[in-house]
């Protein structure tokens, strides 16, 4: 009797665990040649042309902005102190260094506006960098001569959130003008086994609203769009894999282990049934 039940519930067990266990390469690999794929002729040779799209300065984004002037009285009022006194904490990155934008960098306020030192509020949203850098001039030119002065406005990093199956989430800074999306897996700690990459989400902020979008990381048409390049305040949320719900392995040695447990228990409680 105990060799009828103990065939059928390792049958049962093995056939289980076979149809939901261990993750196949082709769901962890990124930007593979897909079948289905519409972009560049797949040979190694061809380059993948860059589309970034210009990004506008939004509501919430810290810039930071540096005015230099002959004058060092003048100067003196310009600069703020995070122009004078934290240039070098900046310079190893990661999120310490995001903290010091944060605390003395400039904030766009819910107008779109900054307030520099002696110029007062100045509006920049809706800008990009460039166009941002000659408003300000043109208001160190109402102190200064043409040539007298230097003026520097970017972007206070990357600034990002990673939910879900990363091997590290939360969110970070990177101290960057642009940031692709591998970069920011990796800065997270790179996905987990389980997580599905080919249906990430990505939550991006734009000025008249939020848009979630849906990208498949195991593609490499992905490097021709626009969600190649990460942009400030973007939350990227990997979903995990049926093999997580189900509490199967990921790997085979995992599903090995699992099944040699599940064996041996089903083993010890049939046993103690026919006792």
């Amino acid at each position: 009797m105990l060799s009828k039940y103990f065939k059928i519930a390792i049958v049962s067990v093995v056939v289980v665990l076979s149809l939901f266990s261990c993750v196949s390469n082709k769901k962890v690999i990124y930007m593979q040649e897909l079948e289905d794929s519409t972009g560049p002729l797949k040979e190694s040779s061809v380059k993948y042309p860059y589309q970034p799209e210009e990004y506008l300065l939004q509501v919430n984004d810290i810039i930071e902005v540096n005015i230099k002037t002959t004058d060092p009285d003048l100067n003196r009022l310009l600069s703020s102190t995070f122009n004078d006194q934290n240039g070098n904490q900046m310079a190893g990155g990661g999120q310490s260094a995001g903290d010091v934008f944060f605390m003395n960098g400039y904030s766009l306020d819910e107008q779109g506006q900054i307030e520099l030192p002696l110029i007062g509020e100045v509006k920049l949203d809706g800008m990009t960098i460039d166009e941002a850098k000659v408003v300000v001039e043109n208001e160190v030119k109402k102190y200064v001569k043409e040539g007298e002065y230097f003026v520097r406005v970017r972007l206070g990093g990357v600034r990002f959130s990673a939910l879900g199956e990363f091997n590290s989430s939360g969110k970070f800074t990177i101290l960057q003008n642009r940031v692709t999306i591998f970069e920011a897996i990796a800065f997270a700690g790179d996905l987990s086994r389980l997580a599905k990459r080919n249906e990430v989400l990505l939550v991006r902020q734009y000025p008249d609203g939020t848009q979630i979008h849906k990208i498949d990381l195991l593609d490499r048409d992905l490097l021709t769009t626009e969600f190649y390049w990460l942009k400030p305040n973007d939350l990227i949320y990997a979903e995990p894999m049926k093999v997580r719900e189900i509490g199967a392995g990921s790997s085979l040695v995992e599903t090995l282990t699992l099944l040699t447990t599940s064996i041996t228990a089903i083993t010890l409680i049939l046993t103690l049934v026919n006792n």
